[in-house]
C-alpha cells in the first residue's frame, strides 16, 4: 500500500514564508511555467496523435503548451462531442498547431496524469456549513477515479498541505473529516502554497477551492496571487459560500473568486444553500468529462519570460447547439532563460 506524501504546515506568521514562482515578471528567474513532459510521454503523445516518428529529432524533452478547454452550449451545457479539426488556438494572434488532442480527464490517463487539489476553509465563518460540505467533497471526490493523485489544502489562521496517493483515499476522507472550523481566513495564502507546490507536477491540474471567498488573514496580496494563477497551468473550480458575509462585501467576494478563476478557464459557483452542493458536484463532473485537453508547441522560441496571450476559436462547429461559448486559460508566461553576462 503506498504512503501519502506529507508536507510541512505553513504557519502565516513565518518570517520565511515565501512562494517560489512568486513575481515570475519582475524577479526574471529560471522558470519553466509551460508543460514539462518527459521524453517518454512526449514521444507517446505524440504518437497517439498521429504524428511520424520517425520526423521527430527529441534533444531533452518537448515543451506543450498545454490548455484545458471547456465548450458551453444552449444553458451552459457542456458539449463533448467535438473533434481535433473544430479546434483553432492562437498565441498572441498567431495561428498554432495542434499536436496534442484528447477529450475528457480520463483520456491517455496512463499518459497524461491528472493531478486533483481540494482547498478547504476551515475558518470560523464556514463553522455552520462545514459538515454538509465535508460530506459532499467527499461524495464528489470519490468519482474522480482517474486521478493519479489528491492534494488537500485546508485553511484558517494557518494553513496545512497534504498529498495522497489514489490508493490511499481512506486518509484523505479522514483528513477532511477531522479537520475543525476556528480562526481567520487565509484564503490567498494557501492558494499561493497550492499552486507553488503544483509547479512541480506534470500533466493535467483541477483545483476545487471551497471557501465564503473573505479573505482576513493573507500576507499574499490579491496581486500577487493573479501572477501565481497566470503563471500556473491549473484549472480553479470555487465554490463560495456567501451567507455569512455581510451584504455590503458579497459583490467584491464574489467578483474576485470569478476573476481568478477565469484566468484559469475554470468557474465559480455561489450557492445558496449547501444543499445544492450535490447539484454543483455534478455540473462540474460533467464539464470535466467533455472538457478538452489541446496541447501545441508555440511558435515563439523566444526565453524571454513574456506573457503571451491565448485564444481558442471554433471552426466549423455543429449546430442545433445554439451559441457556443469557449473557456480556457487567458495566457502564459513563456520560459525565460537569463542569456548571462552581455
Amino acid at each position: 500500500m503506498s504512503t501519502s506524501r506529507q508536507t510541512a504546515t505553513h504557519c502565516i506568521g513565518n518570517s520565511n514564508y515565501s512562494f517560489r514562482y512568486l513575481g515570475l515578471r519582475r524577479a526574471r528567474t529560471v522558470t519553466m511555467v509551460r508543460m514539462k513532459w518527459s521524453l517518454a510521454a512526449a514521444a507517446a503523445i505524440l504518437l497517439a496523435a498521429s504524428l511520424q516518428a520517425q520526423d521527430l529529432l527529441f534533444t531533452s524533452r518537448i515543451d506543450l503548451v498545454q490548455l484545458g478547454v471547456t465548450v458551453e452550449g444552449r444553458g451552459g451545457t457542456p458539449l463533448g462531442d467535438l473533434t481535433r479539426e473544430h479546434f483553432e488556438v492562437y498565441e498572441d494572434g498567431e495561428l498554432q498547431e495542434i499536436r496534442y488532442f484528447a477529450q475528457g480527464l480520463a483520456a491517455d490517463a496512463e499518459i497524461v496524469p491528472t493531478h486533483l487539489g481540494v482547498l478547504f476553509d476551515t475558518s470560523g465563518s464556514m463553522e455552520r456549513d462545514a459538515r454538509f460540505a465535508k460530506t459532499a467533497a467527499i461524495k464528489f471526490l470519490n468519482t474522480l477515479t482517474y486521478a493519479e493523485d489528491m492534494t488537500v489544502v485546508d485553511f484558517d489562521t494557518e494553513v496545512r498541505v497534504g498529498r495522497y496517493d489514489r490508493d490511499d483515499f481512506p486518509r484523505l476522507v479522514e483528513r477532511i473529516r477531522s479537520s475543525r472550523t476556528s480562526g481567520q481566513t487565509a484564503l490567498y495564502d494557501a492558494l499561493g502554497v497550492y499552486l507553488d507546490g503544483a509547479f512541480e507536477q506534470d500533466g493535467r491540474k483541477v483545483l476545487l477551492l471551497y471557501t465564503d471567498g473573505a479573505d482576513t488573514r493573507s500576507r499574499t496580496s490579491l496581486s500577487d496571487l493573479s501572477d501565481l494563477v497566470k503563471a500556473s497551468d491549473v484549472t480553479i473550480y470555487a465554490i463560495g459560500f456567501q451567507e455569512q458575509l455581510p451584504s455590503s462585501v458579497r459583490p467584491l467576494e464574489r467578483m474576485r473568486l470569478q476573476q481568478l478563476t477565469a484566468l484559469t478557464g475554470g468557474r465559480s459557483y455561489f450557492p445558496n444553500r449547501v444543499e445544492d452542493l450535490d447539484e454543483i458536484y455534478e455540473q462540474i463532473a460533467a464539464e470535466l468529462d467533455a472538457r478538452y485537453s489541446i496541447g501545441y508547441v508555440s511558435t515563439n522560441p523566444r526565453m524571454d519570460g513574456s506573457w503571451r496571450e491565448l485564444e481558442v476559436k471554433l471552426r466549423n462547429p455543429p449546430s442545433g447547439h445554439g451559441r457556443l461559448r469557449v473557456r480556457t486559460r487567458e495566457g502564459y508566461f513563456a520560459l525565460y532563460l537569463d542569456p548571462g553576462p552581455q
